[in-house]
Formats: structure tokens, sequence, C-alpha cells
């Protein structure tokens, strides 16, 4: 191992040199001791590239001459706006800059691209990673909440309620025509890209109605959108999810990156959802559409 420091040479390789398996491996090298594990395999980071239009093309890995593996930084394509994610350094070689290098190469990445608009998350209270964000002139845009709810959860409110069920193609043609700007997991093209999607109508006896999008794999029930179209936003998602529960009573429940100031929030705290923790979301530039 050659010692690292800030006068070391330090090479941006294109994330496309390597296997998913190798990628895998750095990645969770530089989770080891994060604040929040979210260990990943090779089958994993693939579902996760194509979920979120990832282009490894333009992400880097961060390595020595000598092939060591220093960080590893991602991003996310789609029209009129990229995406950072995975942006990691391995425990001993950080505060040495390498974190700043990657984002500086990622950047460099989007102005040959021509893209104004960059989009990021960070873990509440990961300073270092927040203040280099703010200094790469990333603004804060408001939080984002990771909620789980357990099947053995008893709290369940009656709302009399006319729900009905819809396929993919329905749930890809609210969201396409739902103007709210949501984080990036949880945008039009991240349904499109997956599988077990559906929806569900409320319509409740006060005139409120609504409907939501969400995600149904083998175990868990996953990224969730909510739409009130009239009426009370808590009573159309409270509708909601206790039908959703009621479908599925035996699956666990984790919802990503729902805003702090979503209408919706209360119906889930309600629901017996607990918070697991929160993310800043941070933009830099202007989303032109």
């Amino acid at each position: 191992m050659l010692p690292v420091n800030q006068n070391t040479i330090i090479q941006l390789i294109p994330a496309t040199q390597y296997t998913f398996e190798q990628l895998a491996d750095i990645y969770n090298q530089t989770r080891i001791d994060y604040m929040v594990p979210m260990p990943m395999n090779a089958t994993r980071l693939a579902e996760y590239v194509t979920t979120y239009d990832v282009s490894l093309e333009h992400s880097l890995v961060a390595k020595l001459a000598n092939g060591e593996m220093l960080g590893v930084i991602m991003l996310g394509m789609r029209k009129g706006r990229v995406w950072v994610t995975r942006l990691g350094v391995i425990p001993n070689n950080r505060r040495l800059g390498i974190g700043k290098t990657l984002m500086n190469g990622l950047l460099e990445q989007t102005q040959k691209l021509s893209i104004n608009f960059c989009m990021l998350e960070v873990i509440k209270n990961n300073i270092p990673a927040h203040q280099m964000f703010l200094k790469f002139g990333f603004r804060e845009v408001g939080e984002l909440l990771v909620l789980r709810h357990s099947p053995l959860s008893t709290k369940h409110i009656s709302l009399p309620a006319n729900i009905q069920s819809f396929d993919k193609s329905q749930a890809l043609t609210y969201l396409n025509n739902h103007q709210l700007t949501q984080a990036w997991t949880n945008q039009y093209e991240s349904f499109l890209n997956s599988n077990e999607v559906s929806g569900l109508y409320a319509t409740l006896e006060d005139g409120s109605r609504g409907w939501m999008v969400y995600q149904r794999q083998k175990f868990l029930l996953s990224r969730f959108v909510f739409n009130t179209e009239a009426g009370d936003p808590v009573k159309v998602a409270s509708a909601l999810l206790t039908h959703l529960h009621q479908q599925y009573p035996r699956l666990d429940t984790h919802v990503e990156n729902i805003h702090s100031h979503d209408p919706h929030l209360p119906a889930f705290y309600q629901a017996g959802y607990i918070e697991a923790f929160r993310r800043i979301e941070m933009w830099h530039g202007e989303f032109t559409g």
C-alpha cells in the first residue's frame, strides 16, 4: 500500500472498466463505518444502475498508480438533469481531498454534457459531506424522510372509502402528469425502470380523493408517491395506506425520500410508520425541464 497524502496523484477511471462485483466491493469498503449501513452485492448494484439511470461511463473510481482503490462516485442521467450518488471514500484515505477530487471529476463530466441541473442527497448530520457539497455550490432544498412500517404494527384507521386498484401503465400516466418535483428515486423514470409497480385510487365519503403509486417486491413494499386531487390529503393517504396494508399484511415496508413538507406525511405516523433517518436534498443550478 502506498502512502496517500495531498500530493499523491489520484487517477480517475470510468466505472465501465470495472465489473459490478468490483464496483460493489469498492462501494462496500467505503461504507464499512458509515452512519447508515447500505451494503450492496453485484446483483443489487446492477439493479440500482438500471432503476436509477446511472451512467457507468460517466461514473468514476479513484485509484493510485499501483491499482489501490480509494473511492467511487456515480452519476445518474435523465433529460435535463443529473444525480450524484454512491459517493464514498475508503476510511483510511479520508480527509485527503479524494472526495473533492471525485466531485470535481464528476462535475466536469456534467459540464461536457451541457447539463446544468444537478441533484443529490446527503444523510443528515453527515457534516463533512454536507459541507463539501455546500462548497461546490449546492444549496439545501428540503429534508427527505426514510420511513419503515412493520407488519406487526397494530395501528389501523378506519375511513370509509371506495378503493380501486390500477396497473403500472395507469400508474405511469398519473406520475407523468404529476408536476411536483420528486427526489430522484421517486421520479417517473424510476418507476418506469422498475417491476411490480401498481397503484390505488381512493374516493372518500366527504369528497376527498386521490391516488398512490407503489412498488411491491417479494418481501417488501416500497417507493410511494401520493397525490390528493381534492379534499384532505391526510384522510386520502390514511385510506390508501390502510387498504394497502390490509392487502399485504405480511410485508415489511421501507419508504424512502418522502419530503418533510409532504401534506400526506401525518398519515404515515398515524398508520404506525417509524422514521429511520433523514436526508438533506441539495440542488445545483436550475431545472428547466
